[in-house]
């Protein structure tokens, strides 16, 4: 790794940095707190140069992948933290953005997620899928979650990750962390071994596309506890891509398939907060009779009704999550409006005086 580059991650780690954006023919930029910051200091960097650093940090064979599919994903790691990377060209020139992976797996307690978070990890089997948009905290919340099954329960956790982001250390569990190009050749090919591998608890990176969806659901009927991400934005955006993904010959099927493994949809999202950092606003949907049926018979937009009538099952709808936040002081209310899908709902959420936190 070039000197200057390993400065500049340093650098992103002591200003509490998410992502790092190197460019050719641009001043490096930082994100902190959502927010993209130029690093005017970097020094001036011709463009042939640029490209020779940002080449340090692949090894050759990666190397050979970006220059053949134009972009690469890949992970750092680093004595200070890891880092997810992802490689690629713009107009020509090269770029890559990465994004800080603490080495240290944060506690699920110290994220403020619901309490219903932590109990969703004593299920011994089902489909826990955790939304949201990128950059708004998925990979922590599911790190975290497994973590706690590895610190407590005597299970094998494997993952399959394109790359690998937050190591996983073993306690009481067994820890088989894959890493798609360099451990297996795809998430399709690791999901169908994995089955043999003796598993409880299995962790799909990301579902891309409807091979590794359908292998997906397939491990969770088996009988074993699946965790994934998705780039949606509420729970019942979240069903609606898992189902739409098939063709329309399959979809019946597939929707009697995903309501009986589904266990629980988190989608989340980051708000910078009054005391300078980021806060999350979480919608939890919990998979009951109700939402089995509204799956299995194509109503998917009763699931929003469903959330919103079911607190006493752990179910939280996002503008209540945001008006919790704001009822707190933890979040200004234009921030909260302009995060929430259904503003007016928010909106009357925080009128009310009978609203109770």
């Amino acid at each position: 790794m070039d000197i200057k580059i390993k400065q500049l991650l340093e650098l992103a780690l002591s200003n509490g940095a998410s992502d790092v954006h190197i460019s050719v023919g641009e001043w490096p930029k930082l994100r902190v707190h959502g927010v993209l910051a130029n690093v005017t200091n970097f020094g001036e960097v011709s463009d042939e140069a640029m490209t020779e650093m940002l080449m340090t940090l692949v090894d050759e064979e990666q190397k050979k992948i970006l220059l053949e599919d134009r972009e690469l994903d890949f992970s750092i790691s680093t004595p200070m933290a890891r880092f997810r990377a992802n490689m690629y060209f713009a107009l020509g020139r090269l770029a890559c953005s990465l994004r800080v992976v603490p080495n240290e797996i944060p506690v699920l307690k110290d994220l403020n997620l619901p309490e219903i978070c932590a109990n969703i990890i004593n299920e011994k089997q089902g489909f826990v899928i955790v939304a949201g948009p990128t950059g708004h905290g998925k990979s922590t919340t599911v790190a975290s979650m497994l973590n706690q099954i590895n610190e407590n329960l005597n299970s094998h956790i494997v993952t399959i990750e394109d790359p690998i982001e937050y190591v996983i250390k073993p306690k009481k569990s067994i820890i088989s962390q894959r890493e798609v190009h360099s451990d297996t050749l795809s998430f399709e090919n690791s999901l169908r071994s994995c089955l043999r591998q003796d598993p409880n608890v299995v962790f799909v990176g990301e579902m891309r596309d409807l091979e590794t969806i359908s292998s997906a659901l397939t491990v969770a009927e088996t009988g074993h506890l699946v965790f994934s991400t998705l780039h949606t934005n509420s729970a019942a955006q979240t069903i609606d891509r898992i189902i739409d993904v098939f063709p329309e010959v399959s979809k019946s099927q597939i929707r009697t398939q995903l309501a009986t493994v589904i266990t629980a949809v988190i989608s989340q999202r980051l708000l910078p907060s009054l005391d300078g950092g980021r806060v999350p606003a979480v919608e939890v949907l919990i998979a009951n009779p109700a939402v089995r049926n509204s799956i299995r018979e194509g109503k998917n937009f009763m699931i929003d009704n469903i959330i919103q009538t079911s607190s006493d099952l752990g179910m939280i709808s996002l503008e209540s999550s945001l008006a919790t936040l704001v009822k707190t002081n933890k979040v200004k209310e234009e921030i909260a409006m302009s995060y929430a899908l259904k503003p007016d709902e928010l909106q009357n959420r925080l009128r009310s005086q009978k609203f109770q936190i």
